[in-house]
């Protein structure tokens, strides 16, 4: 949690203030998109009832309205000065980026709100905000990603962007990228779940009626001819592997719940989430052990048997590759019940190369993590 302005609390150390998300309204704008950050972060409340986060919307321009890929036109009462207050800002998507999609250059207007952004501020974009980002520099030598369809133009009018065009969101630390549309809603839950947690993340998930952590990435929405509808799917393997992700759960056993050949098994799994089925398994152990470091006290050997790494030290390592930290250092970081303020972008140095939670990583959907 930030520090700043608020009523102090001497039994709770610094005074409380939420988190400030300022969210960067551009003409051509796609209204869904912009709601997201609304939606997911003015959901999040500490045990007191405060929220977590504030959320703010700005023009490039003084107020007034914004207009949009719609048939109607949204008035924001903010402008550019309102990105000097932010701790993240986010970009969403425009369909009027003009020089910027064209070009890779910046207009003078947009370049004028950019110059409020403080040093340090957390950056994040939706689909084709993505470009602002890159057109200001901020992606030079860094992964991003964005939808699959723009992917193939931002790594030619951007060089020196590393562009994977596969994964859903790529989190590098103080720069964050997502692909298109709902992707937008993975990115958000994700910097929630970054900042305070999976408990609070998927409590967010649930109120949105939306999946906590989507299997695999862009690649099971990329067109492609249309499949047999008499192809049977791998959604039975996929349930019964939830139910027994404490056991070994070997490949030909999944493969055995869809009566398919391994080698078959594994295209199709490939072709519906994205991700190979051990990538797949690893992300949802991950998942199962940051829930049970949360919210139970039982010992991280028990921890790492019941999410089924077998081993502490299989699941340290499995968690460092994903999370950039410690079982230890994330059950202290997170464990509910904790009072608020105890989250975003702390590191934790309580574990031998801990990074903290809020450390600098790009993570990939799917469990699967490329250090910048």
């Amino acid at each position: 949690m930030t520090p700043g302005p608020g009523g102090p609390d001497a039994a709770d150390g610094p005074p409380f203030r939420p988190h400030r998300v300022v969210v960067l309204a551009l003409d051509g704008l796609l209204p869904f998109e912009l709601g997201i950050p609304h939606r997911i972060f003015g959901r999040p409340k500490d045990a007191r009832g405060r929220h977590l986060y504030e959320v703010v919307t700005c023009s490039v321009r003084p107020p007034g309205p914004v207009r949009t890929d719609a048939d109607f036109a949204i008035h924001v009462g903010n402008g550019p000065e309102a990105l000097a207050t932010a701790d993240t800002v986010i970009v969403p998507a425009s369909y009027e980026l003009g020089p910027v999609f064209e070009q890779g250059v910046l207009t003078d207007e947009l370049a004028a709100a950019l110059a409020h952004v403080r040093p340090g501020t957390r950056l994040a974009s939706i689909c084709t905000g993505v470009y602002v980002l890159a057109a200001a520099g901020r992606l030079d030598g860094r992964p991003a990603t964005t939808h699959w369809a723009d992917a193939e133009r931002l790594q030619r009018l951007f060089p020196r962007v590393r562009v994977d065009p596969d994964v859903l969101f790529i989190d590098d630390g103080d720069v964050l990228t997502s692909a298109g549309v709902a992707a937008g809603i993975d990115l958000c839950l994700h910097i929630v779940r970054r900042d305070h947690g999976a408990a609070v993340a998927n409590d967010v998930a649930r109120r949105t009626v939306v999946p906590p952590h989507r299997d695999g990435g862009q690649a099971q929405y990329i067109q492609r001819p249309v499949p047999d509808p008499q192809q049977a799917s791998t959604t039975a393997a996929r349930a019964w592997a939830l139910g027994h992700l404490h056991e070994p759960v070997q490949l030909r056993d999944m493969a055995a719940q869809e009566s398919m050949s391994v080698r078959t098994f594994t295209r199709r799994f490939r072709e519906e989430v994205g991700v190979s089925p051990g990538q797949w398994l690893t992300q949802q152990r991950v998942e199962r052990a940051r829930h049970l470091l949360e919210t139970t006290g039982l010992s991280v050997d028990r921890v790492a048997r019941d999410a089924g790494f077998g081993t502490a030290q299989s699941m340290r390592r499995h968690l460092q590759a994903a999370l950039g930290v410690t079982p230890t250092a994330y059950r202290r970081t997170f464990r509910a019940g904790r009072s608020a303020g105890a989250g975003a972008g702390r590191g934790d140095t309580g574990d031998p190369g801990s990074a903290g939670a809020g450390g600098s990583h790009a993570v990939r959907t799917g469990g699967t993590t490329a250090r910048a």
